[in-house]
């Protein structure tokens, strides 16, 4: 494992971070500028006359977040990165569904499903389905799992907008770590496994996810179900967990054993700057 491999996402038609600073960022995601809070932004702004053209602004009120509206933004709009296109909405956590952290994952994937022959590809815990959807597009079968029916809903509309076939994406709503334990009993075996856990979250029936203790088991579990075939994939990210990138491939390592893989922080590179914004860490691995 080769610690310390950091990435770096760089703009793209349709996002840029156009500055940061004051505990905020400002980000375009397609035609829609939003202001929202980054506790890693230490630093100054340094273009504070951009953030007027914010559409909108994520702001706490008495412990609670939500949106204001500066200028009119419809309820979803359209984002792209090449052939694949997602949704965006402002939610109440924060986000957009649109994590542009993710981009040089992406990249990553599709090179080596690329050199697989119609790989079957699992990605756990998929949210709005933008890794799945370029899985798909990418000529992989997808099993896409999440426990949340209002994220499966979104995930397929972003599948539906990319014009991926019903016949590339499998949707199951499901915990994660249960569905895997089924897929060991069944046998199945996965080209490439993705996943992205939360440090807290609950299942389709109630289960409780945390991180601390239910990660090494859901690693064992996925440890059975990835093919041993040459080529096949293995990739871990991690947002809110607060961990570092090597106690993340300390865990993987523990279960899988020495791999061929990397491992770091993410981060996302202002348009006009070289200064970044830290945005999550990931292990990823190919056999």
């Amino acid at each position: 494992m080769k610690y310390d491999q950091h990435l770096t996402a760089l703009p793209w038609n349709d996002y840029e971070l156009l500055d940061s600073g004051d505990n905020m960022k400002l980000e375009r995601f397609g035609v829609v500028v939003v202001a929202r809070p980054e506790t890693q932004a230490l630093w100054r702004k340094q273009k504070p006359e951009l953030w007027g053209s914010a559409h909108a602004e994520f702001a706490f009120r008495d412990k609670k977040g939500m949106w204001k509206a500066k200028k009119p933004v419809l309820e979803q709009w359209p984002v792209a990165w090449h052939n694949a296109r997602a949704l965006a909405r402002l939610t109440g956590f924060k986000h957009t569904g649109i994590f542009p952290e993710q981009a040089p994952n992406w990249e990553w994937s599709q090179t080596h499903i690329a050199k697989l022959e119609k790989p079957n590809v699992l990605n756990l815990f998929g949210y709005t389905g933008i890794a799945s959807v370029i899985a798909a597009l990418s000529g992989a079968f997808v099993t896409h799992v999440d426990a949340s029916k209002q994220s499966l809903d979104w995930a397929h509309e972003n599948a539906r907008l990319s014009s991926v076939s019903e016949e590339s994406i499998r949707w199951i709503l499901d915990d994660a770590l249960a569905f895997t334990k089924r897929e060991v009993r069944r046998g199945a075996a996965y080209d490439g496994i993705i996943l992205d856990p939360p440090a807290f979250g609950r299942g389709a029936k109630g289960e409780v996810w945390k991180i601390e203790e239910d990660f090494p088991e859901l690693l064992e579990t996925l440890k059975e179900i990835l093919s041993n075939k040459t080529g096949s994939f293995f990739l871990v990210n991690g947002y809110a967990a607060g961990y570092a990138p090597r106690a993340f491939a300390q865990a993987v390592e523990g279960i899988f054993g020495k791999v061929n893989g990397e491992c770091g922080e993410l981060f996302i590179q202002e348009s006009s700057s070289d200064r970044v914004i830290p945005a999550g860490i990931y292990v990823r691995f190919v056999r």
